[in-house]
């Protein structure tokens, strides 16, 4: 497995960067938060808030997160961006091996409950049809590697926290990855790995993401939100709900299957 943050780097963490066959020019792009699991940054926040090893300080971040969710409410549905911007101020002061280390819990306790019942399955059709599977996702570096190993995706495009002594300044290293920045990823990574965008598809829950989605040739509402819904009925796209054991995937990737 190996990070793109948003330039390829080979994973110290996981030791190995896994081959990719020549035929795969095409990749499956999926958001993460809402679209592949139910939990949130806020949560995930919160998690690293109320787990810090001394008492008083995990009682202070995590007052922080709970009087801060009105406000990251309202950021969200203005700009997805600046949501980013002031969530990542949890993390201040917070140790880098301490959120390394929590990481495999909050996955296992948080996380990991939180996967839709399709997910698993989708992410499987795709890798099985040819699809390169990358997640881009505004969650930090160290929150996805777990999540990334369930799912056996081998490519992350993914935000970083800014570290000073090993300690979280609360800030993020540029680019942050949102909205626009995230369709502009994936195009550079189209060009560096030689994937056909045409040929490629994508799945996210928001409208934040309708520049991602517009980037390939089969874009997925994926569990949408009102907005992304009223848009992707607008522009004939196919809405998933991976919410429901039941639901069938797109069209594309029946067809594709089917062959």
């Amino acid at each position: 497995m190996f990070f793109i943050v948003p330039f390829v780097v080979r994973s110290l963490l996981l030791g190995k960067r896994y081959n990719v066959g020549p035929c795969m020019n095409k990749a499956a792009f999926y958001d993460l938060d809402g679209t592949l699991l139910s939990c949130n940054l806020v949560t995930m926040h919160a998690y690293y808030a109320r787990n810090d090893r001394s008492l008083i300080k995990s009682a202070y971040q995590l007052t922080k997160v709970l009087l801060s969710v009105p406000l990251l409410f309202g950021l969200d549905l203005y700009s997805r961006s600046l949501f980013n911007v002031f969530s990542f101020r949890a993390y201040r002061g917070m140790h880098r091996d301490r959120l390394i280390g929590l990481a495999d819990d909050l996955f296992e306790v948080t996380l990991k409950p939180s996967i839709f019942p399709k997910a698993q399955a989708l992410i499987h059709a795709t890798s099985e049809l040819g699809y390169r599977n990358v997640l881009v996702t505004g969650t930090l570096d160290f929150t996805i590697r777990p999540i990334a190993l369930h799912f056996g995706i081998e490519e992350v495009i993914c935000n970083r926290l800014e570290f000073k002594n090993h300690v979280a300044t609360g800030r993020v290293l540029a680019p942050l990855l949102a909205e626009n920045e995230k369709a502009r990823s994936i195009r550079e990574y189209a060009v560096r790995e030689g994937i056909d965008l045409a040929q490629s598809c994508a799945f996210s829950d928001s409208s934040a993401d309708v520049p991602m989605l517009s980037s390939v040739g089969f874009p997925v509402a994926t569990n949408p939100t009102l907005r992304l819904r009223r848009i992707a009925l607008e522009r004939n796209w196919p809405i998933l709900e991976l919410r429901e054991p039941s639901s069938t995937f797109p069209p594309f990737l029946r067809a594709a299957k089917a062959l």
